[in-house]
């Protein structure tokens, strides 16, 4: 079994449990001052000075009084996450604190919440008795479920010479859906393969189906379908649309025989964009994995049924083919592994970068 690296979410789960409840660190402006405050009463104790008795003591307080009031500020917080519907690979997402302030009289000023990766909301006052809702921005590289397990409420009030910080715990989940914008070439139709290695552009194959007219061209579409007549008259390219039969479903199969992450992520963006050009002309579309099987259906709401699956699937070495409903000669086969069967068209991916 290959030794797999651990994420920032489970480093800092480790860690976590050798942290402190509570902890204390000193600002630029802090540092300076407590080292003032020693120095003088070095000063004092050396002289004798009356003055400069009083005047460690009046820094000493101030130095207790900033503890005292960032430990009130931290104290009696809920935070509860509000995350998004789903978020994309690779593309920021706002993910939502509702922050608590159970304290019947002192408000919370100066709040951070601070998540695991290093994210960061601000709160500037959540008054007592009162709750308010901070986002932080956040990327995740890769597609999956990501858990949200705790983050920390940090303060520099009042006077800004500490940050006071304290762990808090929160539930929830980010299902992190993969990209569908990787230009992908046209399935072959008709029970006819196009075998395509490596990378993913290539030129399409089989029958186009019935003509149906014209429309604007879309990224993705095949320049051989480009009417350059309507186009040159029009000003803007067109391309020739054909219409599938009204009965036919576009089975999107995807091989989850790989443990290589790259592979694994190449091959669901794959599908995800066969899914997404799908939607967009309306057709009817289903997926099938090794262990879940997506019935068909159109449009957005199933875009998102799918994407969903997507970042759910489980890639392993031990995993069977998928088994379509529909002869595998009807489908379309994404693979990250050896091909294997007689599918309707295959789409091999390999993995060893991003």
């Amino acid at each position: 079994m290959r030794w797999k690296r651990p994420s920032e979410i489970e480093w800092a789960r480790v860690r976590r449990w050798f942290k402190p409840p509570r902890r204390l660190y000193f600002t630029r402006g802090g540092g300076f001052f407590t080292a003032g405050a020693f120095a003088i009463g070095l000063a004092a104790i050396n002289t004798g000075d009356n003055l400069l008795y009083l005047l460690l003591g009046a820094m000493m307080g101030f130095i207790a009084v900033s503890g005292w009031l960032s430990e009130q500020v931290v104290r009696g917080i809920e935070v509860r996450a509000l995350p998004p519907h789903a978020a994309t690979a690779g593309t920021p997402t706002r993910i939502g604190y509702e922050v608590r302030n159970r304290k019947r009289w002192m408000p919370s000023y100066a709040l951070e919440v601070i998540e695991p990766d290093g994210g960061r909301a601000y709160s500037p006052v959540v008054r007592a008795g009162h709750d308010g809702v901070v986002r932080a921005q956040r990327t995740f590289d890769r597609r999956g479920v990501y858990r949200l397990e705790a983050v920390t409420l940090a303060t520099s009030f009042p006077f800004g010479l500490f940050i006071k910080t304290r762990d808090v715990d929160v539930r929830g989940e980010v299902v992190v859906w993969p990209r569908r914008d990787r230009p992908v070439r046209e399935p072959a139709t008709g029970g006819r393969k196009a075998r395509r290695h490596g990378q993913l552009a290539g030129e399409a194959a089989g029958s186009r189906g019935e003509f149906r007219g014209l429309r604007e061209y879309r990224p993705g579409d095949d320049p051989r379908d480009v009417h350059w007549r309507s186009s040159a008259r029009l000003g803007l390219p067109l391309v020739r649309e054909y219409e599938r039969d009204a009965g036919q479903t576009v089975w999107l199969c995807l091989d989850l025989r790989t443990d290589d992450e790259d592979a694994a992520d190449l091959a669901a963006e794959t599908v995800a964009a066969l899914a997404n050009r799908a939607a967009q002309r309306h057709e009817r579309f289903g997926m099938v994995t090794p262990d879940v099987t997506v019935a068909p259906g159109q449009d957005t709401p199933q875009l998102e049924r799918v994407l969903d699956a997507l970042a759910r699937a489980s890639f392993r070495r031990g995993a069977g083919l998928p088994r379509p409903p529909v002869p595998a000669s009807e489908c379309l086969l994404v693979t990250a592994a050896a091909e294997a069967g007689e599918w309707g068209d295959v789409y091999a991916v390999a993995g060893g970068g991003r």
